[in-house]
């Protein structure tokens, strides 16, 4: 038997403490959004911190940051292999509203082969999967293929703030020839998949003001600028029938879908009106043109995040309101650059203001687009470990969603990244019963099993 073999063969027999960790894991409410919950966030990264130190890895400490703190595990005693870098992230969302929830978010519970809890999949379940391979491969044969390094962040679910100057400032210890990065979904149970295009992110905040407080309708309507009329009249301007986005050079740097990207979003089992009534909306709509995976992995959007301003309660209050807020956000691709996009956007609304009220825009965010090259030997190695892992070549396919120490890693270090989440669409992160289905999570443990033999043989070679 090989010692790959082995180490899957020994993951098998080791499914009831994987589980019973799994649910140990989540059942600390690691919430980072929530300053109350500081404590348990920390007793989190410790609890990780001392399942490395179990599964054999020769360090494992804490890492103090500006932040939360930083789970950090390593094995470097492969001599002329290859170093790899695993991240994944250790807090939770918030579980509001918790009434939804068919069973306590904290206290994982498991029905019809899925485990439901905070965390389970997103990302406590996933990062479990490597600890579990790299204990495989230690217990059975006293060794990794490769070197490895985990680094476990206690803040991506607020945006990571912290991180990248983290890695900035200990890019020594960080070194490395790759990173490995599960934190994505697969395109669903029976099609396994890699992610090779990640989304960008940028926001802004929109505030018009008009009259220094509320102002009676009867009196001065028709005198005075309402506030939200102006801000609809500015976001409305944002965006053209066909669904493009109005802004001057929105689009500058982006790549049209080429013919073999189209051919291979059309083979992907999808039905956009099957997925319409799935999200309980007549129709998919979007920018003409395209097709809606197309849309959703390699096109651009700006979007509407939140409108506010004036009488909420019950029954009328005929008021003129003193002011309207918005929040926006885009969603980048390949070739955009942040910073032009924060700028162009900015500049379009306040051209879009009308007379009468005071404009103030505020933007932050540097999340740049990530793309993978299929052909790349990392990327390549990671499609074998998922074939040997679920029994069927993966497909690639793009996430919508941003990552953001994915652009960090790419930006900062200059690092290939393979994105090999087993996630599904339907596990519900961020939402009431997240959930982690068995099957994914067990042959998680096995692909990355598979995962750090064929890295060891693909990934370059940068440090000795």
């Amino acid at each position: 038997m090989s010692e790959v073999a082995a180490a899957v063969e020994y993951s098998r027999g080791q499914h009831d403490r994987y589980l019973s960790e799994l649910k140990e894991l989540v059942a600390i409410p690691s919430v980072s959004a929530d300053p109350a919950k500081r404590s348990d966030v920390r007793r989190c990264a410790e609890a990780l911190v001392q399942r490395m130190h179990r599964a054999g890895l020769s360090r494992s400490e804490v890492l103090e940051t500006a932040g939360n703190p930083i789970a950090y595990g390593e094995w470097l005693q492969a001599t002329g292999r290859p170093t790899v870098l695993i991240y994944g992230h250790y807090d939770v969302q918030p579980v509001d509203p918790v009434e939804l929830w068919n069973s306590p978010p904290f206290d994982a519970t498991v029905r019809d082969g899925k485990v439901y809890g905070r965390g389970a999949v997103d990302d406590k379940g996933q990062v479990m999967m490597h600890v579990a391979a790299l204990e495989a491969h230690l217990r059975t044969s006293g060794a990794l293929p490769l070197n490895v390094k985990v680094v476990v962040e206690g803040e991506e679910e607020i945006g990571s703030p912290n991180f990248e100057h983290f890695i900035s400032e200990d890019r020594e210890r960080l070194a490395c020839d790759a990173v490995v990065i599960s934190d994505t979904a697969m395109f669903a149970s029976d099609v396994p998949s890699l992610t090779v295009t990640l989304r960008g992110l940028v926001h802004w905040e929109v505030t018009v003001q008009g009259p220094a407080s509320d102002l009676h309708s009867g009196y001065y309507g028709g005198v005075i600028r309402n506030p939200l009329e102006a801000l609809a009249q500015m976001l409305a301007s944002l965006k053209r029938e066909d669904g493009t986005v109005a802004v001057a050079g929105f689009y500058d740097g982006v790549k049209d879908v080429d013919t073999a990207q189209r051919a291979e979003l059309n083979r992907l089992p999808f039905e956009g009106s099957a997925e319409a009534r799935a999200l309980g909306v007549p129709s998919l709509e979007g920018e003409a043109g395209y097709a809606p995976l197309e849309r959703m992995w390699l096109r651009p959007t700006l979007e509407i995040n939140g409108m506010y301003g004036g009488y909420q309660g019950p029954g009328g209050k005929t008021i003129i309101p003193s002011f309207g807020r918005a929040k926006l956000s885009a969603r980048l691709v390949e070739g955009q650059e942040p910073a032009h996009v924060r700028r162009v956007v900015r500049e379009h609304l306040f051209a879009h203001a009308p007379s009468g009220v005071r404009v103030e825009i505020s933007d932050e965010g540097d999340s740049r687009a990530v793309a993978t090259a299929r052909d790349h030997a990392i990327v390549q190695a990671a499609a074998r470990a998922m074939e040997r892992g679920f029994g069927k070549k993966p497909v690639f396919i793009g996430t919508g969603g941003t990552i953001g120490p994915v652009s960090s890693f790419d930006r900062v270090l200059n690092l290939p990244q393979v994105l090999i989440g087993v996630g599904l669409p339907d596990d519900a992160i961020h939402a009431p019963n997240e959930k982690f289905d068995l099957r994914q999570f067990f042959l998680g443990i096995e692909t990355m099993t598979y995962l750090y033999e064929e890295l060891a043989v693909e990934a370059p070679v940068s440090r000795t």
